[in-house]
């Protein structure tokens, strides 16, 4: 039986993938390629889905492989619940305890409310709960017995192993997909609006505490800001900007997208210099009936799809309309936008957007 929570370097590390884990997993011409899909109206859920699947189908082989290490189910829960005694465990530690007790971050919250007295009535009660429904599906469904073997390691099953099993991968699955939905957003957040930016002509600045005089043109990510917080700034020349904020949002999160454009002002100090600032928010999708764009136009901004074809043309033309701006992708048609959207991405420093972005979470 292994000591308790002493999980093998290869569990941890897929448990706690990042950013450094992303890259090196799907290596830059993979990133590129993801890029390149959501500007031309790919969703991004599509476009990860795969990993996703790779993920969750990796950490399924090595949470039943650690499992077979142990002497029983009832062992693993005294062990999983003497963990989240102690507190303070890292991720990896913290999340196969609340797999191996069938519970989530969430659910942990819900269920226990951070009282250790209710972990220990839980625990007893879902003992309890798996040999009641054990019972119940000798009866239902007839006896279950085997065994599995792994190398030189022979586990004895029966239901209650199983259903106990099959507990805690249903806990892992709704923890690594809700995780996944947060890691690609934030992953390919400034990626998506760093290329962006990069494709219609504007300059990315690595610190935006040292603009120029009377700049013109330039764009940093992540702005932290009096009021809220916009995922890049523009600056179109003096006295004139942008704020941009992307959110992968689909069509039944409206008021979601419609908060964003209403927590930003229209007036802004920048670097001690006074802007009127446009709010352009990019959104995954909007429902067919909704109004959110009327809405949004009358509070001083404008929400974008991305799933819309080709969508960076939409932004030019709406900064066209507000700003007079002017680049030959306003001319382009679907063909040649493919193929210069294809020649841009592959020139972008996405490096240097993610470790801007990065820099300031840390900030």
């Amino acid at each position: 039986m292994p000591s308790t929570f002493t999980l093998p370097q290869k569990y941890k590390e897929i448990t706690d993938a990042g950013r450094e884990t992303l890259i090196k997993t799907l290596g830059w011409a993979v990133i590129r390629q993801s890029v390149y899909e959501v500007c031309r109206g790919k969703n991004l859920r599509d476009v990860t889905e795969m990993l996703t699947r790779r993920r969750l189908a990796l950490l399924n082989a090595a949470l039943l492989t650690w499992t077979l290490d142990s002497d029983s189910w009832e062992d693993l829960l005294n062990q999983a619940g003497a963990a989240i005694h102690q507190g303070k465990l890292p991720k990896a530690e913290r999340w196969t305890a609340q797999w191996l007790l069938g519970l989530t971050d969430k659910a942990r919250q819900n269920v226990l409310r951070d009282q250790k007295t209710n972990l220990d009535t839980y625990i007893a009660q879902y003992k309890q709960a798996l040999v009641d429904i054990t019972q119940e599906s000798i009866e239902t469904f007839g006896p279950l017995t085997g065994n599995l073997q792994l190398g030189q390691k022979i586990q004895d099953i029966d239901w209650s192993f199983f259903l106990f099993l099959l507990s805690a991968v249903g806990a892992q699955t709704l923890t690594i997909r809700g995780s996944e939905k947060s890691l690609y957003g934030k992953f390919f957040e400034p990626l998506v609006l760093g290329t962006l930016l990069t494709c219609l002509g504007f300059r990315f600045v690595s610190d935006p505490q040292s603009i120029p005089p009377n700049p013109h043109g330039i764009f940093w990510l992540s702005s932290r800001e009096e009021k809220g917080e916009s995922d890049a700034t523009l600056i179109y020349r003096p006295g004139k900007g942008v704020r941009f904020d992307i959110g992968f949002i689909g069509r039944g999160n409206p008021e979601i997208s419609l908060d964003k454009v209403s927590r930003f002002e229209r007036q802004a100090k920048i670097s001690s210099q006074s802007y009127d600032v446009l709010t352009l928010i990019l959104v995954d999708r909007i429902g067919k009936n909704s109004h959110i764009q009327e809405r949004a136009q009358d509070i001083g901004g404008y929400i974008i799809q991305m799933s819309m074809g080709y969508w960076p043309r939409t932004v030019a033309q709406t900064l066209q309309h507000e700003l007079g701006f002017d680049h030959p992708i306003l001319k382009k048609d679907d063909a040649e936008l493919e193929q210069y959207l294809k020649e841009c991405i592959n020139k972008a420093p996405l490096a240097a957007f993610l470790h801007q972005s990065q820099d300031d979470a840390k900030s």
